[in-house]
C-alpha cells in the first residue's frame, strides 16, 4: 500500500512514523518533508496547495490513500479535489473545514446546535469594533479577541482590559497583523479554568474519541509571554476526568454530528475540539479540522491500532467497525525551538546530538530541520525538533523527556522547562 503525506512538520512526522509501523505500508511519500521525514518517506517536491500536481502525481504513482496534515490545503479544498479526481483522501472537505477557517462560523455552529460555548460578538469592521469596546465593555473587563480566519495558531488575544482590547484589533484589523485572516474579529466571554484538546476520529456518521491532551501555547515558563504554535503538550490530560469524557461523548459529540448531517457537511478525518473546562463543564472554545501541533505527538505514540485500518474505516463510513485500542501509558513531548520564536530567529544553525537519542529514551520529531550537502542537519524554522518520551506516568514522562534533551544542542536552542507541570498539581489537588 502507498501513502502520500502532505505537509512537513512535526504533526506529519509523527504521523509517517505511526503509519511506517503498519504492515500494509510499503512506501509512504511526502510533500516537501524535513530532514527527518526523509528517513520514513520519499520527499516530493510539490507544494501543500499545488491540488492539480498532487493529484497528477497520487493518479501516476498509485497511491492508495493520502492523508493531509495542516489546515490550509483542507481550507483550501483539497479533499473536494481529490474526491472529483476519484482519489482517496483522509480529511474533511472545504465546507467541514470552515469549523477551523472561519471562528465566526464555528460560534455560529455551536450557537446553533447546542454545543456548549461561551458568549461572543463579531464584527466586519474596525469602528464598529472600537465603539463597542468604548461603550458596551466595561473599561477592566477581560476579553478574549479572535481573528476570524487561519492565523496559524497566533490569532487570539487575552486581554485583561478594554485597552489590551483596543489594541489587539487595531492589530488584527487597522495593521493587518494577521492578513485576511483579521478581517472579521470576535470577541468572547473570557472563561476561567483550564484548557484541553480533545481529538476525535469522525467518518460522517460515527465517531471515536483520543485520549485527552493539554498544549502549552505560550514561549515562555509559567505561560509567560507571546502565543506560539505550541511548545509542548502531553496526555492523557488528567483535567479530562471519566466524567468530562463522558459528557463530550454522550452531550457535545452527538450535538456535533446532528449539526454536521444537517448542514450536509461530509466530515470525514479528524475533528480537534479545544474545550475550556470551567467548574468541571466542557466549553468549546475552538475546532480544528486536523490533527493538532505537537499533540499528535503524544497522542500517535499513545495509539496501539494498526493507524492504516482507522484511515480506511473513516473512509468508508466503517468506525463504528473498528475497536481502537489506546496503550494506558502517559506521554509528554518538549518543543526545541529556535532563540527568537516565535518573533524573529536564525535559520540553518547545525545540530549536535540527534543520533546520541534512543528511542526507548525518546522519539525525535522533525519540524523545522534541513540537511545540507554534507549530510548535516539544521535548522529550517521556529519549532525544530520535538522529543517524546512514553513511560507508566506524567511524572515518570516528563523526568524521562527533560533527562534526554541535553544529548540535543544547536546554538540559541530555547525550551520550556515547565511543560506537564500543570498536570501533576491537577493529580495533587
Amino acid at each position: 500500500m502507498k501513502f502520500l503525506v502532505i505537509g512537513n512538520g512535526g504533526r506529519e512526522h509523527a504521523i509517517i512514523w505511526k503509519l511506517a509501523q503498519s504492515p500494509k505500508v510499503d512506501k509512504i511519500y511526502c510533500t516537501l518533508g524535513n530532514a527527518g521525514i526523509s528517513k520514513q518517506a520519499e520527499i516530493i517536491n510539490i507544494k501543500v496547495d499545488d491540488f492539480e500536481s498532487l493529484a497528477k502525481f497520487a493518479t501516476e504513482n498509485k497511491i492508495d490513500y493520502t492523508f493531509v496534515g495542516p489546515e490550509v490545503p483542507l481550507a483550501l479544498g483539497v479533499v473536494d479535489y481529490f474526491t472529483s479526481k476519484g482519489l482517496k483522501i483522509f480529511g474533511p472537505s472545504k465546507k467541514g473545514a470552515l469549523l477551523e477557517a472561519s471562528k465566526s462560523f464555528a460560534k455560529d455552529f455551536m450557537q446553533k446546535y447546542n454545543v456548549p460555548t461561551a458568549a461572543y460578538h463579531t464584527f466586519t469592521d474596525y469602528n464598529s469594533a472600537k465603539q463597542f469596546l468604548e461603550t458596551e465593555w466595561e473599561e477592566n473587563k477581560k476579553v478574549v479577541v479572535k481573528a476570524d480566519g487561519l492565523a496559524a495558531g497566533k490569532g487570539v488575544v487575552m486581554c485583561q482590559n478594554r485597552q489590551e482590547a483596543l489594541a489587539a484589533i487595531k492589530n488584527m484589523m487597522q495593521d493587518k497583523s494577521f492578513g485576511s485572516a483579521g478581517d472579521k474579529i470576535i470577541f468572547e466571554q473570557w472563561l476561567e479554568g483550564q484548557e484541553t484538546s480533545v481529538l476525535v476520529f469522525v467518518d460522517g456518521k460515527h465517531f471515536s474519541i483520543m485520549p485527552a491532551a493539554q498544549d502549552h501555547k505560550r514561549v515562555y515558563d509559567g505561560d509567560k509571554g507571546l502565543n506560539t504554535g505550541g511548545m509542548g503538550a502531553y496526555a492523557p490530560a488528567p483535567i479530562a476526568t471519566p466524567e468530562l469524557l463522558k459528557q463530550v461523548k454522550e452531550q457535545v459529540m452527538p450535538n456535533i454530528m446532528n449539526g454536521l448531517q444537517k448542514e450536509n457537511i461530509d466530515y470525514k478525518g479528524i475533528l480537534y475540539i479545544g474545550f475550556m473546562v470551567d467548574n468541571g463543564k466542557p466549553y468549546v472554545l475552538e475546532f480544528n479540522c486536523r490533527f493538532g501541533d505537537p499533540e499528535t505527538q503524544v497522542i500517535l505514540p499513545l495509539l496501539e491500532t494498526d493507524l492504516v485500518d482507522i484511515v480506511e474505516h473513516t473512509i468508508n463510513g466503517t468506525l463504528n467497525e473498528i475497536d481502537i485500542k489506546w496503550s494506558k501509558k502517559s506521554a509528554v513531548c518538549v518543543v526545541l525551538a529556535s532563540g527568537g520564536y516565535p518573533e524573529k530567529y536564525e535559520k540553518n544553525i547545525k545540530i549536535f546530538g540527534l543520533d546520541t537519542v534512543k528511542e526507548d529514551e525518546a522519539i525525535v520529531f522533525h519540524a523545522g530541520t534541513k540537511k545540507d550537502e554534507q549530510g548535516n542537519v539544521l535548522t529550517s524554522g521556529g519549532r525544530v525538533l520535538v522529543l517524546t518520551a512514553i513511560a507508566d506516568d506524567i511524572k515518570s514522562a516528563i523526568d524521562k523527556v527533560y533527562a534526554v534533551i541535553p544529548k540535543v544542542t544547536f546554538d540559541k536552542m530555547h525550551y520550556r522547562k515547565d511543560i506537564a507541570q500543570r498536570a501533576l498539581k491537577w493529580i495533587n489537588k
